[in-house]
């Protein structure tokens, strides 16, 4: 696939159209049911057909058969990584002989039960690519691919960086009878 061809349209109308570039992601509950307090489902509003199972993790008493959401997180991390690597790939002319991402991360499941002072999240993920390149690719190229690899990883560099969160509660109250 060459990547470049694919994206030059794109480029252009960015150029033209700067706002068109400036995107907003959307994710929303799948609308699953709520008698089932382990369990929920959300989907993505650029892939409306898809949607991603969720649940509570087996540390704080969830059954363990969907991924948690620390999960869905890493997920992201790795996939954003591996698909920015094969792109970067694509549009060097690079080949890959083989490619892998892991991720792992660190959670103090005690936080989330409100079991005293601990932290309430992920302290740390480390996340390990590991890829080998066609015979022919020079040690420089194969550098230059890792270093805009990690450059342009979306997840990987909010994740870095951080972001800031807004989050809104609505409590819609029953209606009452006059």
């Amino acid at each position: 696939m060459n990547i470049r061809e694919r994206q030059a349209p794109i480029r252009e109308r960015y150029k033209v159209q700067p706002e068109s570039a400036q995107i907003i992601l959307k994710v929303h509950s799948a609308g699953t049911d709520l008698t089932d307090p382990l369990h929920c489902a959300v989907v993505p509003d650029s892939a409306p057909s898809m949607s991603w199972a969720s649940g509570a993790h087996l540390a704080v008493g969830g059954a363990g058969d969907v991924p948690c959401s620390g999960d869905l997180l890493l997920a992201a991390l790795a996939a954003c990584q591996e698909t920015t690597i094969r792109m970067v790939a694509a549009s060097m002319g690079t080949a890959l002989d083989s490619l892998e991402v892991a991720v792992e991360a660190d959670w103090d499941a005690r936080g989330t039960l409100a079991m005293g002072e601990y932290p309430v999240g992920l302290t740390q993920i480390r996340c390990t690519t590991t890829l080998a390149v066609a015979s022919d690719v020079n040690a420089e190229r194969a550098a230059r691919l890792l270093r805009s690899a990690e450059k342009y990883c979306v997840v990987l560099n909010t994740l870095r960086s951080g972001v800031r969160v807004e989050s809104r509660f609505d409590l819609k109250q029953p209606s009452t009878l006059a």
